[in-house]
């Protein structure tokens, strides 16, 4: 456990606009390097959002990359410079589901693979949620339904495969478990110990 995993060279050989591909010699116990992967990300937040019902605010989004809607919570990238977590939190509430909330507690941090990514997203509680004007929306947003789902439900449709998202089902089962525990959250300045930062740091840059 004292060994350090000492970076002896890294290079970047994909750079796109949400994530970036960089290649790590790493020194390994024993002295041997080896070469590791990492795609570097923005991170992101995502909000789950309760009502005095119990209700939670979930959107059904079209997803590329496996093709189909899914039933999410909302979330979005930390894409925007220097925007605090809490923010873009507030901001994605507010873009995907047309609510502000006046109390705001962190859920669970989740580091999403660590195996080959640095990708980390804070999930926020949210309650006493009141409405906004409906937002403009665009591309897969602008087919974006909203479904209130009793947070029993949600866990009942993580339980059965309908919920696959993983930040759906964590945050899901984190509140749930909340819910009948006497486990106080976190506020919302807790420190955030895997926030991803090479790739804001890298765009800042550019």
């Amino acid at each position: 456990m004292a060994h350090d995993f000492e970076v002896k060279g890294s290079r970047t050989v994909y750079d796109g606009a949400i994530i970036a591909l960089r290649l790590d010699d790493v020194e390994m116990p024993g002295g041997r390097v080896a070469e590791r992967e990492v795609v570097e990300h923005f991170g992101a937040v995502a909000i789950l959002a309760r009502d005095d019902a119990g209700r939670v605010a979930m959107v059904r989004q079209y997803r590329h990359p496996v093709g189909r809607r899914l039933l999410e919570l909302p979330a979005g990238l930390l894409d925007q410079a220097d925007e605090e977590p809490l923010v873009a939190a507030q901001r994605e509430l507010a873009e995907e589901a047309d609510l502000a909330a006046d109390s705001w507690h962190v859920l669970v941090d989740l580091a999403l693979s660590p195996g080959f990514t640095d990708e980390a997203l804070r999930l926020y509680l949210a309650e006493g949620l009141h409405h906004l004007d409906e937002a403009e929306r665009v591309d897969e947003e602008a087919d974006m339904s909203v479904e209130w789902v009793p947070l029993d439900d949600a866990v009942a449709k993580v339980l059965s495969g309908e919920i696959v998202n993983a930040t759906s089902v964590a945050g899901i089962l984190a509140a749930a478990t909340a819910k009948h525990t006497a486990v106080e959250l976190r506020e919302v300045d807790a420190p955030w110990q895997d926030e991803p930062t090479a790739l804001r740091d890298r765009h800042r840059k550019s």
